[in-house]
């Protein structure tokens, strides 16, 4: 290794520590935000159409759901939102009704929830025993199911 490598090697080093930093991923961040009125929408989408890295923000009122795509930090996004708005503000605690197994068990229903959706107790792990059916129970939904051959079939 000659001296022309060490000085090509070392003027190609980052001088600062900025330049050492990690590129955010792009990301999608929901989130759950009271939105009563017009005024509230404008009011989120305001403070996050120019917050840097931010791709596209979608407010859905009636679900009181906030969703922000680009290259941010999730926890830099709700900050930003709970400190313009002076709104509560939390990830989207919800996933569609599909993706759980028992949605009607104690833990996952939710009386709050938007229609199709039910409480994320995969996320959640203190509901999430509360989520799951004991052995009796899967016992009798499967003497009833339409995947077992030896099905009883009453109908």
């Amino acid at each position: 290794m000659g001296i022309v490598d060490v000085v090509s090697e070392f003027c190609s080093m980052p001088r600062t520590r900025r330049h050492l930093k990690k590129r955010k991923q792009f990301q999608t961040v929901e989130m759950k935000v009271r939105i009563d009125c017009e005024g509230c929408e404008r009011k989120i989408k305001k403070a996050l159409e120019d917050m840097k890295g931010v791709s596209s923000v979608e407010v859905t009122a009636k679900q009181n759901k906030v969703t922000v795509t680009g290259y941010v930090d999730a926890a830099k996004v709700m900050r930003r939102v709970a400190y313009k708005t002076g709104k509560r503000v939390e990830p989207w605690p919800y996933v569609p009704y599909d993706t759980v197994a028992h949605p009607y068990a104690p833990g996952a229903y939710d009386k709050k929830a938007p229609a199709g959706y039910v409480r994320n107790v995969v996320a959640d792990p203190s509901a999430a025993p509360l989520a799951r059916a004991s052995s009796t129970e899967v016992r009798y939904t499967a003497a009833f199911s339409d995947e077992n051959p030896n099905a009883c079939s009453v109908m």
